[in-house]
């Protein structure tokens, strides 16, 4: 097989956060994929939870100090990093200290929605695609894991349809059972015009909440992966009803890296029609 270039984003990885069904694969994806002698990056939100000494990240200084403007406001983009030293696999952190301090994740201590959540997830997203800008580096394939990444296929396909590093590579979406029934604040679509998403590609975010972000990512992306058996099952028809898509089923298996490594064979060789 040829090797590939793949750029994992994931909303949690362990050991950095603690193991579970999502984290879990994405820490052992990668590291898979990377044993297969492809050549891979991978990023994660750098959450306040995050022990920065006892996992040893350290800033990068050469990729840090770029803005990322919400609204009328910029904000400090940090990108830090740590090795998992037994397979010498790198992981890069987004951190700001407006969106990334806190110790939870997404909820308070009391299970509040953070009002800010849709701040997060552009900021995030916009974080990994321009600091991939500047490490010139131009993957194959972009896979997201979660709704937390669910913008990188929009601005990818809208914003940075034209840059030359994006130009070839194929987008996989992976969808879990990381559904919620908050909304995003009224100005999400607002925010997201002023990064330069054209108007035609806003109509569904307007009270926008989990449904609209996660199809965006579907419409926008070259394929789709079912991450989870419960995922929610709007969001299963909805993908029951694509046509000209690779769409795969996480396998029920503890070794499932051939089976990743095959679909993304697949999709680089399929000719996909955006929705």
């Amino acid at each position: 097989m040829v090797k590939k270039k793949i750029l994992f984003i994931a909303p949690a990885i362990y050991p950095y956060l603690e193991e579970n069904y999502i984290s879990s694969i994405c820490r052992y994806l990668p590291q898979g994929i990377q044993e297969k002698e492809n050549e891979i990056r991978t990023f994660m939100p750098k959450y306040g939870c995050i022990n920065e000494r006892k996992n040893l990240l350290h800033e990068v200084i050469r990729l840090s100090g770029q803005n990322i403007i919400i609204e009328d406001t910029d904000h400090p983009l940090i990108i830090k990093v740590a090795s998992l030293q037994t397979v010498r696999m790198q992981i890069y952190f987004i951190d700001s200290e407006d969106f990334f301090y806190r110790k939870n994740q997404f909820f308070d201590d009391e299970g509040n929605f953070f009002a800010d959540n849709d701040s997060r997830l552009l900021f995030f997203a916009k974080g990994v695609i321009e600091t991939v800008r500047k490490l010139g580096w131009n993957p194959d394939i972009i896979h997201c894991h979660g709704w937390i990444t669910s913008l990188v296929p929009l601005f990818i396909r809208t914003c940075y349809k034209d840059n030359p590093l994006f130009q070839d590579t194929k987008l996989i979406y992976s969808i879990y059972n990381d559904h919620f029934t908050e909304k995003f604040s009224n100005s999400f679509s607002k925010k997201l015009k002023i990064t330069g998403i054209p108007i035609d590609a806003l109509s569904n975010f307007k009270k926008a909440g989990y449904e609209a972000v996660v199809k965006s990512a579907i419409d926008h992306s070259d394929a789709v992966v079912i991450g989870h058996p419960e995922i929610k099952k709007s969001i299963l028809n909805y993908i029951e009803k694509l046509e000209g898509k690779p769409t795969m089923v996480h396998p029920d298996k503890e070794e499932y890296i051939e089976d990743y490594d095959l679909f993304y064979d697949t999709v680089l060789q399929h000719n996909s029609v955006i929705q």
